[in-house]
């Protein structure tokens, strides 16, 4: 029997992975409108104070080691137990400080009341640290098929946890209850399939840890480029205004977990087989970034044209204050699904200094730039200063350091030209039948009718792109 390549696996996973996607996000989203129509913007806010707590957490917690389980050039099970202790050590650690830090930081975010809801999600920190090797390995291998069993166990089981209790009236604590038992679930499967082996090799732990912390200090970085604004606007607007702009942010973010984040489950991945062929990883690089903006950039054009029929029809006329961020944010998931590709495949070279120095200088213009247009503008205006500093300081930074990895300007703007110009005009189609049609479900269908079309006109090249990546990966793994 023939063994699969490289390509049809990595090809076969990113398919298991989009559809994974796919029903985890359907589902979520069905499920968080229900929870927003029960909870109210106050104990949203409340929850997303909480759950702000645990993700920054959760973004250094096993110091960055589970990923060079994906990385690493020789059999990654040789450093599996080594990656096992040193990622269930450290997330003890966290959660013990999570707890201990919550009144303060509730405090100074207005929300006294979240704190026995961070104290919960604490524990989540202990059990992500417990499957961090098992869950590497499945990404290293392209069982994307087991992952999806888990991923949809556990988000089905949290929510259906999350809704019986916010309906039983236990309010935020509801979603901290559902978030940790769905963890709890999705824990027991991962070790199913990938038994945790505990272990200790110095000379493996001192590898590990010189190629994780800098990754874990990146990814403190790379957290707070991302939830920075939400610190902002909790703080200096308040808890309520926080729920407005978190369900804007996420629903800005469906079209980057439906189709950046399976991307990454594979990329890092499938990269790393090509480290040996530089032109062969440079064309994949190229190709993948087409591929991924004329997928992506239509739907986040519709969120930023239809806002407020959409945040409206969906989330009803409480929620309508979310739409003046969601505007703004659905550009901004645009230019974080590129970079977020742009940051894999600098870790995958190597280059954790690229990684690392342009996220710092991103997080250095962010931070007085939210605080401006926070006080300025309110929501809208902390949108807006995130969207200005990805374009006119991010952006440029990360094409001088592809360049100087050897991917010139002109291929990139090649590739990408197309679906700029289709995603352009879905979104004025979108805004103009925000404006123009009084109803908001036929407003919405305008726009989304609008990106199903300039995905149709994009089919052909895309298919084409396609191919090019599995043969430039088939050809630079043979």
């Amino acid at each position: 029997m023939k063994r699969p390549t490289v390509a049809s696996r990595a090809g076969r996973a990113l398919g298991l992975n989009l559809v994974n996607t796919m029903v985890s996000r359907l589902g979520t989203l069905a499920i968080g409108i229900a929870l927003a129509r029960i909870l109210g913007p106050e104990e949203f806010g409340t929850f997303a104070v909480a759950l702000l707590a645990l993700l920054a957490v959760l973004s250094f917690s096993e110091l960055g080691v589970s990923l060079a389980i994906v990385r690493w050039p020789d059999s990654p099970r040789e450093i599996a137990p080594t990656v096992s202790t040193i990622s269930i050590l450290s997330s003890i650690i966290f959660c013990a400080v999570s707890v201990a830090a919550a009144p303060w930081f509730c405090a100074a975010m207005g929300a006294p009341d979240a704190t026995s809801v961070v104290r919960v999600l604490a524990f989540s920190v202990i059990i992500s640290g417990a499957v961090a090797a098992p869950a590497a390995l499945l990404q290293r291998e392209f069982r994307a098929g087991r992952r999806m069993l888990i991923d949809q166990v556990s988000n089905w089981l949290g929510a259906i946890v999350s809704i019986v209790t916010a309906v039983g009236g236990m309010g935020a604590m509801s979603l901290g209850v559902g978030r940790l038992a769905g963890a709890t679930a999705g824990a027991v499967l991962f070790i199913w399939s990938e038994p945790v082996r505990f272990g200790w090799n110095r000379e493996i732990a001192r590898k590990l840890l010189k190629f994780g912390l800098p990754l874990a200090g990146s990814s403190i970085v790379v957290f707070s480029v991302k939830y920075v604004d939400q610190f902002v606007v909790g703080s200096v607007i308040g808890p309520v205004a926080l729920g407005f702009y978190v369900l804007a942010f996420n629903l800005s973010s469906w079209p980057i977990a439906v189709f950046s984040q399976p991307v990454r489950e594979v990329s890092p991945a499938a990269f790393a087989r090509l480290q040996h062929d530089p032109t062969a990883l440079r064309s994949a690089f190229i190709v993948s970034l087409g591929l991924l903006t004329a997928v992506t950039l239509p739907v986040c054009l519709v969120l930023t044209g239809a806002a407020d029929p959409l945040i409206a029809m969906v989330y009803g006329l409480a929620w309508t204050p979310s739409a003046a961020a969601l505007g703004w944010l659905g550009v901004l998931a645009g230019v974080r699904i590129v970079f977020e590709l742009v940051y894999d495949y600098f870790v995958v070279l190597g280059s954790t200094r690229v990684v690392f120095t342009v996220q710092v200088a991103w997080l250095i213009a962010l931070v007085p730039a939210l605080y401006v247009g926070a006080h300025l503008a309110g929501i809208a205006g902390a949108a807006a200063a995130h969207v200005c500093v990805a374009l006119f300081v991010v952006l440029p930074l990360y094409l001088v350091e592809l360049r100087r990895a050897g991917i010139a300007w002109r291929p990139l703007a090649a590739g990408v030209a197309v679906p700029l110009l289709y995603s352009g005009a879905v979104a004025l189609v979108a805004l103009a039948a925000a404006r123009i049609i009084a109803l908001d479900v036929l407003a919405v269908a305008v726009a989304c009718t609008a990106a199903l079309v300039a995905l149709a006109f994009e089919a052909r090249r895309m298919r084409a792109a396609l191919h090019q990546l599995r043969s430039v990966i088939a050809g630079g793994t043979s």
